[in-house]
């Protein structure tokens, strides 16, 4: 009775394993037949592909970009232009600003090299039939001056700028930071759910977090991912918030306390420049005054008794 017993749970477990082999075996047939659905979508992701590299290869703009590139990298490498230590500090300034891409120091570097001969030779062949010889001189030497240093002065401000908005938005930061360290997060992860949060009102400080949490995940040392947020973003309050995290790593302190303390302190200097601007008005506003409200004073004043002198005389 028991043999078959056996024989018979044999038999079932084949007829099963027969029904689900074939079962595969139809199934694939089915997916791979003409029109079946598993060709049409590799056919469908097959023509999309062949479209995206069509149009990245035939876009005269990408082409003529990259050419334009290509050709300004030669020329700079040959000229030794992104080596040595001023090429470094370019980079690093590039980087503050907010243009961290390889092609963006030989894009500045070509500029700063060609912008001062194209405004030069402008300025000199738009002004030598109304000039004269020493007059063009002059010209030519105050346009490739003002050519010369008018890049860095723009790259200076556009920097100033973006530092300041790091600056108004730095307490918010922190303050998520502390959110999400007293919920359980780490260093990394808070990081990384911060850059969450800011992506809809400052893309900029959600790409700096953003990339500082990668590199905490892949940096062998941490403390370099906390050094190059220093570096791109070079201002006191992230200085100051890199000192912190680079101390609590080594030591071991609390993070939430630390960052607790450092957003109390940078609110507190917040209100402290609010005060000091409040206490300069007095003095920025003595030359207004002086320019515009006092003749106007006087003159509703001693107005009508200058006329009264006026017509009493004739």
């Amino acid at each position: 009775m028991l043999s078959f017993l056996a024989a018979g749970g044999d038999l079932i477990n084949t007829l099963i394993l027969t029904a689900v082999i074939f079962s595969v075996l139809a199934l694939g047939y089915w997916a791979f037949q003409d029109g079946g659905p598993l060709l049409a979508r590799l056919s469908e992701m097959a023509l999309r592909r062949n479209g995206i590299r069509a149009a990245d290869t035939s876009s005269p703009r990408r082409r003529g970009t990259k050419a334009s590139v290509g050709f300004l990298r030669n020329l700079v490498e040959k000229l030794k232009l992104t080596r040595g230590a001023e090429a470094e500090k370019n980079a690093d300034l590039l980087t503050q600003a907010g243009w961290r891409s390889r092609e963006a120091l030989v894009v500045y570097v070509s500029i700063r090299l060609i912008l001062p001969c194209v405004l030069t030779s402008l300025a000199i062949i738009l002004g030598a039939p109304f000039i004269t010889g020493f007059q063009e001189g002059m010209l030519g030497g105050s346009t490739a001056i003002v050519a010369t240093y008018l890049p860095p002065f723009v790259l200076k401000r556009l920097i100033k700028a973006r530092h300041a908005r790091f600056q108004r938005a730095l307490p918010d930061a922190l303050d998520l930071l502390m959110i999400c360290a007293e919920s359980g997060l780490g260093v990394d992860g808070a990081f990384a759910r911060v850059a969450r949060e800011f992506r809809r009102f400052m893309p900029e400080m959600s790409d700096e977090l953003h990339l500082t949490a990668l590199e905490l995940g892949f940096l062998p040392n941490r403390r370099d991912a906390f050094v190059n947020l220093g570096r791109r973003v070079n201002i006191v309050g992230v200085r100051s918030l890199v000192n912190t995290l680079a101390q609590t790593e080594r030591y071991g302190t609390p993070l939430v306390q630390a960052l607790r303390v450092l957003a109390a302190e940078m609110r507190e200097e917040r209100m402290l420049k609010a005060e000091e601007k409040a206490a300069k008005l007095p003095a920025i506003m003595t030359i207004p005054m002086i320019v515009f409200i006092l003749p106007s004073m006087f003159l509703v004043m001693v107005g009508p008794a200058v006329v009264q002198v006026i017509a009493a005389f004739k």
